[in-house]
């Protein structure tokens, strides 16, 4: 077997079956189709409906396989029923990605309590919440990934995004925390930092914070690499931590910034 062959084999999904939160749009569309291209079936998770139907039907263009399953993370419930559906359907989850997220950029002073609550729930206590309920059945499967998404922001902090750094560094530790717990089950749990990335989100930011939208993507792409982030950009890196490329990996961060944390 030549190198080509070698490296598409470890980095090969197919066969298995993927989770994905937040994948109506973004970065978390962006993990689902990239995982779906290297041959998993991908339950895709999100509240909007409409742009998780997008995501499907642009997997299933390529003809691969992928499923819409409406889940609000806040909701245990609602996570609960996201993994009982995907395994009576697929038979199993082999990869989680806990990339939903919310940004509201504000002080301490100018948060309200109810902000707050609002960004740490979605953002770091439906890491809890999901895997909660996908790591009974990768044990019961004899393991598993489940790639976290964190940000620049979990390793350092940031103007006016208290409550969001707040989150984003709970998610690396809680990363950590499960590596640990869990590496006796077979089960790697990693995270991924993006930097700034040309999605949704990034430009809610600038209208947040009032910012002309194009000395907002110039100060986002003053890194090292001159331009602001993509989706696949951090998708690749998902896809390399939830591969057999990666199978001595756990409790890792891999920042993916263009070297703005350089």
């Amino acid at each position: 077997m030549n190198i080509p062959e070698r490296a598409a084999q470890l980095l090969s999904l197919e066969g298995k079956v993927a989770m994905v939160t937040g994948a109506a749009s973004g970065i978390g569309r962006g993990i689902a189709l990239a995982l779906a291209g290297m041959g998993s079936v991908v339950a895709v998770l999100d509240i909007d409906e409409q742009g998780g139907i997008e995501t499907v039907s642009k997997i299933s263009e390529r003809g691969d396989r992928a499923v819409f399953i409406r889940c609000d993370v806040r909701s245990s419930h609602d996570c609960a029923e996201a993994a009982t559906k995907t395994v009576e359907r697929f038979g199993k989850i082999n990869v989680l990605c806990n990339n939903a997220g919310i940004v509201i950029r504000k002080t301490v002073l100018e948060l309200q309590e109810d902000e707050w609550d609002l960004v740490l729930d979605v953002t770091l206590k439906s890491v809890y919440r999901l895997s909660r309920e996908v790591i009974p059945h990768m044990i019961r499967g004899g393991g598993g990934s489940i790639i976290n998404t964190g940000s620049g922001w979990s390793l350092k902090g940031g103007s006016r995004a208290a409550a969001y750094c707040t989150a984003k560094a709970g998610v690396l530790n809680l990363t950590r925390a499960m590596a640990i717990d869990h590496g006796k089950d077979n089960i790697r749990v990693n995270c991924v930092c993006p930097g700034d990335v040309d999605t949704p989100m990034l430009k809610s930011e600038c209208v947040q914070l009032g910012d002309d939208p194009r000395r907002f993507t110039e100060d986002a792409a003053n890194r090292p690499i001159h331009r602001v982030g993509t989706p696949s950009d951090v998708a690749n890196a998902v896809l390399f931590l939830a591969s057999d490329m990666a199978n001595w990996i756990t409790g890792a961060h891999l920042l993916v910034d263009g070297g703005g944390l350089a």
